[in-house]
């Protein structure tokens, strides 16, 4: 065989081994591309903890002494404090947004049933001796509208909020007997507005679901309320200033937002 033929077939068999090999070499898959968590989008989940209340209430002696005797009858200023303890059980909803630097910025509201209530008694001097009255604060509800802004550590989340807020309560005054007379019992109602400031921290446990534990601070000031006693439809008015604490844990559904 010349050597003109010959290096044609020698370039041939060489580019069919060369394929041969190409064709038994494994294919490579392409690495999966895992989404960068974010803390953007919105939730909702629900609560629950525990709270407990201090309100100072000014002044009930006056208020069953001097409406029931229809005179002025005290003499000087009783403020009773109670301290009302209970569970707290309720809602949230809300949405973030995470910044390329991982600050997060968000909004939120919360509504809340609670079972948190308290009593004590004070005396009635204008009375006959041995005349009480059993002092009663209740709250109902806690409600809020806040802003929230946080930081993230990849799937977990530092954050505060603040805001507006709004409590609904119930007092009672009540006692057997004044002075002789029947038996009597002062109620009164008052959704008292204020704010909230509180923090938390939030854990991601899976794309969709997370898990906080928070505390808040809620300031309600001072205000009158009307007090009507059920026997006598006789009025008086009382001042109550109160706070309350509240730690609870929550779980919320996200939806929404790159790595959810």
């Amino acid at each position: 065989m010349s050597k003109t033929l010959f290096a044609p077939v020698a370039v041939l068999a060489a580019g069919l081994a060369t394929s041969a090999v190409a064709a038994d070499l494994p294919i490579k898959t392409p690495m999966p591309v895992t989404p960068v968590f974010s803390w953007t989008g919105c939730y909702l989940g629900g609560h629950a903890g525990g709270g407990r209340g201090t309100k100072d209430m000014t002044d009930p002696v006056q208020l069953v002494q001097d409406t029931l005797n229809q005179a002025p009858s005290t003499a000087g200023i009783t403020t009773v404090s109670t301290t009302p303890t209970g569970a707290v059980i309720g809602g949230e909803i809300g949405c973030d947004y995470q910044f390329a630097g991982n600050a997060v910025i968000g909004i939120e509201g919360t509504a809340s049933g609670t079972t948190m209530k308290a009593s004590t008694l004070v005396g009635l001097p204008a009375g006959v001796p041995g005349d009480v009255a059993l002092v009663q604060a209740n709250n109902d509800f806690l409600a809020s509208v806040t802003g929230r802004i946080g930081y993230a550590f990849d799937t977990v989340l530092l954050y505060a909020r603040g805001g507006f807020a709004v409590a609904g309560d119930k007092y009672d005054v009540s006692g057997g007997t004044f002075n002789g007379g029947g038996p009597f019992h002062f109620q009164g109602v008052d959704n008292r507005y204020g704010w909230i400031v509180g923090g938390g921290v939030d854990w991601a446990f899976t794309r969709h679901w997370s898990m906080n534990v928070e505390y808040d601070y809620y300031s309600f000031g001072n205000g009158n309320i009307l007090m009507t006693d059920q026997v006598s439809a006789l009025t008086g008015v009382v001042n109550v200033k109160q706070t309350v604490q509240v730690v609870k844990v929550g779980f919320n559904f996200h939806i929404g937002g790159a790595g959810w």
